[in-house]
């Protein structure tokens, strides 16, 4: 173990002075620095990048009041707060060059300088606030006066700059390295050239955006000297939930009108457009389920209800389950009769059934596979297409249209859930209606049902039987 200590320490003493063996040459001082400096990095380190200023904060939005009018002179600031400012962005830092590598053999290039930072955007002003106010004299609202001004947006911060780079001391340079035994004929040496591109300054921020003006605050009127009842306009529910049961409705309607500022004390500032209470609607809704099919095969599906402006109630089913029916009134609840449903996806189930004969006698045959077609209406659209070559294996290019548009409903016939259409009886010319030729098809399925529609395209590429 030993002996084997002394052979590497041995072994380790004669790399290490190596080099001192040799002549000291120029040529062997010149390769032993140039392999030291293959694993120098560019030089220099890059600047650090400028941090971006804060956004200044949105001011507060002014408070919101509801007042009942008696006659009593009533001041009130419902002003918005300002924005603050953004905060400037941070200059980028210069780069600390250090000192350029000497007689490289790689190109180089210095360090960059530290882009500057973006001004932070102003914060926003604060809306004004609004005011709710309950009378009985219009007289009152007169010694009303109201400040609802919207604050004003703050400054965006100022960009900042980007911080300086690096430059070349040594722009360029020229090193030769040979091989070989000088004075021996293996012996050639050949010359390359370097050069050392300058680092960039780092790039300018930008400046921050100024926040915008809050809004003027509004106000509603509300002739009355009670407080409203809270309205219920709008309700979900699922469909399983809708059989048997009565659902309340309420809303508080109100009328936009111009010209506020005429309305309270001189001088006031808010919005010109305000609300005015006109009246409360009630009404109730029940769903009578009269289709055959089960309404609770639709119980995950969610149905709203909502009692509009013009005191009527708007059943809206889901756009997948379409259902047929009609609105009636029974005293003040709205029934909803349901006499047909279907589900959407029910509607584009065709699928081509049969294509027969030739010349006017030319029929493409389509199925319902959802057996739905004695409820749904059907409108057919056809694009029919003849190869030029009479190759039906040939690319889509190789086939022209000719003949593209409705299908009259006299060349459509229905039985049960199979429609025939007559495609010889369409302005086709005759020696593209032949036997034997290739055809593509591509048929439009238009299916309606209860306000309802869907599409569904059919292709198909064959031959007419010979």
């Amino acid at each position: 173990m030993q002996l084997r200590f002394l052979s590497q320490l041995s072994l380790f003493l004669v790399i290490l002075t190596f080099p001192y063996f040799l002549p000291a040459t120029p040529k062997v001082i010149r390769c032993t620095f140039l392999a030291w400096n293959a694993q120098a990095s560019d030089f220099g380190r890059d600047g650090r990048n400028g941090s971006d200023g804060q956004t200044g904060r949105r001011g507060r939005d002014g408070q919101s009041q509801t007042i009942f009018a008696n006659g009593s002179p009533v001041n009130l600031d419902l002003s918005g707060e300002d924005g603050l400012d953004g905060d400037d962005g941070r200059e980028g830092d210069d780069a600390d060059c250090g000192r350029q590598p000497r007689d490289v053999d790689r190109n180089l290039r210095a360090a960059d300088g530290g882009k500057g930072g973006n001004g932070g955007n102003g914060g926003d002003g604060g809306n004004g606030g609004s005011l709710t106010i309950y009378y009985t004299n219009p007289a009152d609202l007169k010694q009303i006066f109201v400040r609802a001004t919207g604050g004003r947006g703050a400054r965006g911060g100022r960009r900042a700059e980007g911080g300086r780079g690096c430059n070349c001391r040594d722009r360029n340079w020229e090193i030769q390295t040979c091989k070989g035994t000088p004075g021996s004929p293996d012996y050639s040496c050949k010359t390359r050239k370097f050069s050392c591109e300058d680092g960039r300054d780092g790039s300018n921020g930008s400046d921050g955006k100024d926040g915008s003006d809050g809004t003027l605050g509004r106000i509603t009127l509300i002739q009355r000297s009670e407080t409203l009842a809270a309205d219920n306009p709008t309700v979900t529910v699922g469909m399983a939930q809708l059989k048997d049961q009565v659902f309340p409705l309420s809303k508080n309607i109100f009328q936009t009108r111009k010209g506020a500022s005429s309305v309270l004390a001189p001088g006031s500032v808010m919005a010109d457009q305000y609300l005015e209470f006109v009246e409360r609607a009630e009404s109730s809704f029940q769903v009578v389920w009269n289709a055959t099919r089960p309404i609770t095969d639709f119980a995950r599906e969610q149905v709203k209800v909502s009692l509009e402006d013009d005191k009527q109630v708007k059943v809206s089913f889901p756009e997948e389950v379409w259902v047929d029916g009609t609105t009636s009134q029974q005293g003040g609840t709205t029934q909803f009769i349901a006499s047909n449903v279907i589900l959407k996806k029910e509607a584009t189930q065709l699928k081509r059934a049969d294509f027969s004969g030739s010349g006017t006698d030319l029929n493409f045959a389509v199925i319902d596979a959802a057996g739905k077609s004695d409820l749904i209406t059907t409108q057919f659209r056809i694009k029919y297409k003849v190869s030029e070559s009479g190759d039906r294996f040939r690319d889509r290019f190789d086939y022209r249209t000719r003949y593209e548009g409705d299908i009259p409903a006299e060349l459509v016939t229905r039985s049960n859930n199979r429609f025939v259409i007559n495609i010889g009886k369409l302005p086709i010319s005759p020696q593209y209606l032949k036997s034997g030729l290739p055809v593509e098809i591509e048929l439009v399925a238009t299916r309606s049902f209860a306000g309802r529609s869907a599409e569904q395209k059919i292709e198909w590429r064959g031959e007419i039987r010979r």
